[in-house]
């Protein structure tokens, strides 16, 4: 008797995609009819699933954690995994394995943030309507497939950083107070803006800032005024005929060369480089 129904597409990318997109490997919706084991590893994909009904467990790093309807798992299937449906309450599964030459790094960001693999979200749609789409662009194979899968994957993965920020009521404290301080950075930035200075006036430990805002934007402030300082000379060089040294000075910058040091290391050229470009 059959141990589940399952209902997948499996897909073998172009060498264009194994190059340079993210790429599904197999996608499609599980029902199982009566418990059993499946147990791999050493596989080249990771692997996101959604537990749409019904109730199972996960043997992954060397745990097994109970999951049950409404539960989202992301994992690296380079390591050993298991997973089991419930005898008492058989589960549903969609799921999509995928890989890229991107994946790796998406997957490991995900999990420096302070991301968990096994998550919940407020919105569960979102991510079974994302693997129904990847599941309908596979099987009618529409021009440029390959690119509109790739779009659809990056939508899962930001869903899964997004549940996991809504989760970790941690993070969710201080969400605010940190798009404060992100506002009070893109307003202020010609002035002289310093991390003492903003944990001071949002009341908060500078060191707490300085950890708490590079896990939500993944910059360092410093990095983020930089950024806005950048982006305003940019605008200045192309629209305006001031010289090098009144825009350094207009963005905030106090030392021309230091400017000029940043400027490059942010657009791969110098100012005037760029106003020549551009």
């Amino acid at each position: 008797m059959a141990k589940s129904k399952s209902n997948r597409i499996l897909s073998t990318p172009s060498e264009n995609a194994r190059g340079h997109l993210l790429y599904v490997q197999e996608v499609g919706s599980l029902e199982s009819i009566e418990p059993h084991i499946s147990t791999r590893q050493n596989l080249n994909s990771y692997l996101f699933f959604v537990v749409t009904s019904g109730r199972g467990t996960l043997s992954y790093e060397g745990q097994i954690h109970s999951l049950e309807t409404g539960d989202c798992v992301w994992i690296d299937c380079r390591q050993q995994y298991a997973h089991e449906s419930s005898k008492e309450d058989p589960w549903n599964l969609t799921w999509v394995h995928f890989d890229g030459i991107q994946a790796g790094y998406y997957y490991g960001y995900f999990l420096e943030k302070g991301c968990r693999f096994i998550f919940r979200s407020y919105d569960l749609s979102k991510f079974t309507n994302c693997i129904d789409a990847i599941y309908q662009c596979q099987r009618e194979e529409k021009p440029f497939m390959e690119f509109e899968t790739n779009q659809l994957l990056i939508q899962l993965i930001t869903y899964c950083y997004q549940a996991n920020r809504q989760e970790n009521g941690k993070v969710t404290s201080i969400g605010n107070k940190l798009q404060q301080i992100r506002n009070f950075i893109e307003t202020h930035a010609t002035e002289k803006v310093s991390l003492d200075q903003l944990a001071d006036l949002f009341f908060i430990s500078k060191y707490h800032l300085a950890r708490e805002f590079k896990r939500t934007y993944g910059c360092t402030i410093g990095s983020a005024l930089n950024a806005k300082r950048v982006s305003m000379a940019k605008s200045m060089l192309r629209f305006t005929d001031d010289s090098v040294e009144q825009i350094s000075m207009q963005c905030g910058f106090q030392d021309d060369a230091y400017f000029i040091k940043v400027f490059k290391r942010a657009e791969g050229m110098t100012p005037l480089e760029y106003r020549k470009k551009w």
